[in-house]
């Protein structure tokens, strides 16, 4: 059986794509999360049983907190970098420490894929599939959300059909916690016409 290394946060995306993986496409699903220092052991140990009974083979937490601080955060630190001027520059440098774990441990693995659940809306997409490439060109990468242009609703009835019991009203939402910051995106985020309710950070001014 061929293996897929899979880039598992347990959000929705990545859910589905465990599922697909092995029940549609017949893969043996390693999952593997990066963490950049957004997870307590308690959270870490839910994802590990979130992944396990979505049938993966294994699941594995990545710890690349040190790593990102030292070829990213400090850097940033040094030179006072924002966004705009105005916030710090979290996710996508997070991104680069997330991916290049992930690939090297597929290769370790001697996968034969690699997946991710970037949607085709983001630059998410761009900077998984340019690190996989960089890092381990000999192996294939599937980007099932983009590539099948699935919407968060279409995969929540997939995953009800295959009896996953899910938060699906906190899945409306994705999160991305980090040591270096935390984002939130979701439907209002696809226009510039509406705001986040406050609800859906995960921690309150």
């Amino acid at each position: 059986m061929k293996k897929v290394v899979l880039a598992f946060s347990g959000g929705l995306d990545t859910s589905y794509c465990a599922i697909y993986l092995a029940k549609e496409m017949g893969l043996e699903v390693y999952a593997a999360l990066a963490n950049t220092g957004g997870f307590s052991a308690d959270e870490l140990a839910d994802i590990r049983r979130r992944a396990l009974a979505l049938g993966v083979k294994s699941f594995v937490a990545l710890d690349v907190a040190h790593d990102y601080y030292e070829h990213s955060i400090k850097y940033m630190i040094f030179g006072n970098v924002l966004k705009n001027g105005t916030y710090p520059i979290s996710v996508s440098s997070e991104r680069i420490s997330q991916a290049t774990a992930i690939a090297k441990y597929a290769k370790e693995l001697g996968a034969d894929y690699l997946c991710h659940g970037s949607t085709g809306a983001g630059n998410d997409q761009v900077r998984f599939d340019m690190i996989f490439n960089i890092i381990a060109p000999e192996i294939e990468v599937i980007a099932l959300i983009r590539e099948k242009r699935l919407s968060r609703e279409e995969e929540i009835a997939y995953l009800r059909e295959h009896g996953v019991d899910f938060d699906f009203k906190k899945a409306e939402y994705s999160i991305n916690q980090g040591i270096w910051g935390t984002s939130v995106g979701g439907k209002e985020t696809l226009t510039s016409s509406e705001t986040l309710p406050e609800s859906t950070y995960p921690s309150q001014l």
